[in-house]
């Protein structure tokens, strides 16, 4: 009867050590997704970059670099893609709200916020007990019912339009385009030491820290602003890089590049695609104050996104310090390529000089004060080209370096350490993911009213060795439309920037699309072409005539890049 005792006792402990151990490794995973704000290709150091950002190595390190994943040209286009698991013009963002034309006004997928006719990942779930925390940028509408917690968020801080000054409320435009600040529904003011890197991490980590129960699984949403123009950086970050980029673009490209085919995140062979190298003056031929000032902008840049580098840091240390690392499954990524527009491509076509003047006005440019309070700072065509290395264009373009992103996912338990992974991917499969991993069924109706079927498609199956399935994807942006299919692009841009007709490019053998071999293959544009069509007719594309400068218009002090229409929609 004592040894029958001795062995119970002994039992129970270790068949309570067992079931522990059991909950504990079927936990229902975290989620956390860090996004970017119009960071290059080119500009972090797994993806061939020299700019300081140990925490987005460690990341890759410990986890799987998507060498081919795809966002969406803009902002507020890939954000309603990145939570919906829908195209842009299901989700109400068919363009970008501030460039709404009148033809499409009142359109469904054009109504410049998230509608009604599909959900958020933290809408679905809720059904599966999950909190939901959001820090940063919104720019998905503002409206009772378009608001982070009209649609999910548990608790959010955020910037509700798509930018602002990183260290007070400066507008990013002149008029009514005002810096609003949002937390849980009700507009807020800042605080006076604010910068925007610092404080969205602090305000995701107090959510994290003091907004769920013990053990409850969180869906994070850390949304930053940098690198979005304003530049701007702390002191401790600028000073690190007050030496830097004296060599020029054409040495920093070439530089990454190597560094980019030595890590495999490019293919040996590959060429840089410089389309605006002859349209503004290589490093050599500047003036020593054009050079002074591309120096000290670049040197911002750097400096902003080392700092944004430092605050993933601080988030990934809390969940390693909380034992909740290891079974939260991280998305890093950019929301599009670097932003090339300047004071002179910005503002309405009425006048002339852009915005400049408003700037000038209102902000201190001295190379002093450059990146810092008070200052107003764009990175400009010639440094946002370097930042795509060795991608054609930028944000704004459905070309290659407008929406090919850096992507780097953590998940030890399904994701191998130090790989890379060559799979199209498109953002919109983010939400499919995610439903797969935490085994949730998305519901058929949402507020008493269907939805749609989702777009996106799991990418878990590309870390288990298995293919994603071959499938088109398309894209279009104020009347620049691109699709995707096996190793082949089609994309259609308007002069000086394109043909005006279908081109088309194979990424397997050309892999910064440096040769349209449209002519040589005929029948390949065609039936790419009705894949086009099949996808914009399914999606409710609503074309209508760009009627502005932003995205259109690229300038370089006394140079400008424009195309006809744009011309004369300035007579």
């Amino acid at each position: 009867m004592v040894m029958k005792k001795l062995t119970l006792a002994l039992f129970i402990p270790a068949m309570l050590v067992s079931s522990l151990a059991f909950a504990a490794e079927n936990k229902k995973p975290n989620v956390l997704v860090i996004v970017a704000d119009d960071l290059g290709y080119s500009d972090t150091e797994p993806f061939g970059g020299e700019i300081h950002t140990p925490n987005i190595k460690r990341l890759a390190k410990d986890g799987t670099v998507l060498t081919n994943f795809h966002a969406g040209p803009t902002c507020s286009v890939t954000r309603s893609m990145l939570l919906t698991g829908n195209d842009s013009h299901q989700a109400g963002l068919g363009t970008m709200a501030e460039y709404l034309q009148p033809e499409q006004k009142g359109k469904v997928g054009y109504e410049g916020k998230l509608n009604q006719q599909v959900m958020t990942l933290p809408e679905i779930l809720k059904t599966q007990g999950y909190v939901s925390f959001m820090s940063g940028k919104w720019h998905l509408g503002a409206t009772e019912d378009s608001n982070p917690k009209a649609r999910g968020f548990d608790r959010s801080f955020t910037l509700m339009p798509g930018g602002a000054s990183h260290m007070d409320a400066s507008p990013m435009f002149p008029g009514n385009y005002k810096a609003r600040y949002m937390e849980d529904g009700k507009d807020v003011t800042l605080p006076k030491d604010f910068y925007s890197s610092n404080f969205y991490t602090d305000k995701m980590l107090s959510y994290l820290k003091n907004d769920r129960k013990k053990n409850q699984p969180f869906f994070a949403y850390l949304a930053y602003t940098a690198p979005h123009w304003p530049l701007q950086a702390p002191d401790e970050f600028l000073v690190k890089y007050k030496n830097s980029y004296k060599e020029g673009y054409e040495y920093i490209r070439n530089h990454r590049l190597q560094r980019q085919i030595a890590l495999g995140i490019m293919p040996k062979g590959t060429k840089v695609n410089n389309p605006i190298a002859n349209e503004f003056p290589a490093w050599d031929k500047l003036t020593a104050a054009q050079k002074a000032d591309q120096i000290k902008t670049m040197q911002i840049y750097a400096a902003m996104i080392d700092s944004l580098d430092y605050n993933i840091g601080r988030v990934i240390n809390y969940l390693k310090d909380t034992g909740e690392l290891d079974n939260t499954f991280i998305l890093f990524m950019s929301d599009n390529g670097a932003e090339s527009a300047t004071p002179e491509s910005l503002g309405t076509n009425e006048d002339k000089n852009g915005i400049r003047d408003w700037v000038n006005a209102n902000f201190d440019n001295s190379i002093e004060n450059m990146g810092k309070k008070g200052s107003y700072v764009n990175l400009g065509p010639q440094w946002a080209q370097v930042a795509s290395t060795p991608l054609p264009y930028f944000k704004s373009f459905v070309a290659n370096g407008g929406i090919h992103v850096p992507a780097i996912v953590r998940f030890p338990k399904m994701v191998k350490q130090g790989a890379i992974k060559t799979d199209l991917v498109h953002v919109q499969d983010f939400v499919p993911s995610i439903l797969e991993l935490t085994q949730t069924k998305r519901p058929d109706t949402f507020n008493g009213h269907p939805i749609l079927n989702l777009e996106g498609t799991s990418f878990l199956p590309i870390f288990q060795n298995k293919s994603m399935p071959e499938r088109s994807l398309g894209w279009e942006f104020n009347t620049r439309r691109a699709l995707y299919r096996g190793d082949w692009t089609l994309q259609l841009q308007a002069p000086p920037y394109g043909t005006g007709s279908w081109e088309l490019y194979n990424r397997k053998n050309d892999p910064s699309f440096l040769h349209n071999v449209a002519d040589q293959n005929p029948e390949k544009v065609k039936a790419l072409a009705s894949e086009w069509d099949k996808y914009a007719r399914h999606v409710g594309v609503v074309e209508a005539p760009v009627r502005y400068k932003y995205g259109q218009m690229n300038c370089f002090y006394d140079t400008c890049i424009e195309p006809e229409f744009l011309k004369n929609l300035s007579k």
